[in-house]
């Protein structure tokens, strides 16, 4: 099985940013745990943060991947072009999102990706991550 993880905007600053929002571990570390965690997934793990990138990323993978685990970060508020990437490719997408964005601003609470997304995980930091990855096994 092939998973994607797409990371949109600042998510290349897990572990130093915002800590009591996004936690203390650096995503490549938190990535090496899920590899070890599952070995017979082979993951590949993508960031970006410019939005076109995003998009790229997302139809590289969009027809030959089994899963697509996108958090499109702040995009996910202004991006309608990153919902229609999600729509165009075959691969099934879930959205995650380290923060409970509907507990945040009230901007935050606008998603561009989450009605083209297979389903939507929220505020439940990188456990968010292996969830999603736990639906995809289960298919």
């Amino acid at each position: 099985m092939k998973i994607a993880i797409i990371n949109g905007p600042n998510l290349n600053l897990l572990g130093t940013r915002e800590k009591d929002i996004y936690g203390n571990m650096p995503f490549e570390d938190f990535l090496d745990q899920l590899s070890v965690k599952y070995p017979t997934i082979e993951f590949s793990h993508y960031q970006s943060n410019i939005e076109g990138e995003l998009i790229n990323a997302l139809q590289l993978v969009g027809f030959e991947y089994d899963g697509i685990i996108l958090n499109p970060a702040g995009y996910t508020h202004t991006s309608v072009a990153i919902g229609d990437a999600i729509a165009a490719i075959k691969t099934p997408v879930i959205e995650v999102h380290i923060s409970n964005v509907h507990a945040r601003e009230d901007f935050r609470k606008l998603s561009h990706v989450s009605g083209k997304s297979v389903g939507s995980i929220f505020g439940l930091g990188l456990k968010g991550y292996e969830l999603a990855v736990e639906w995809f096994l289960s298919k």
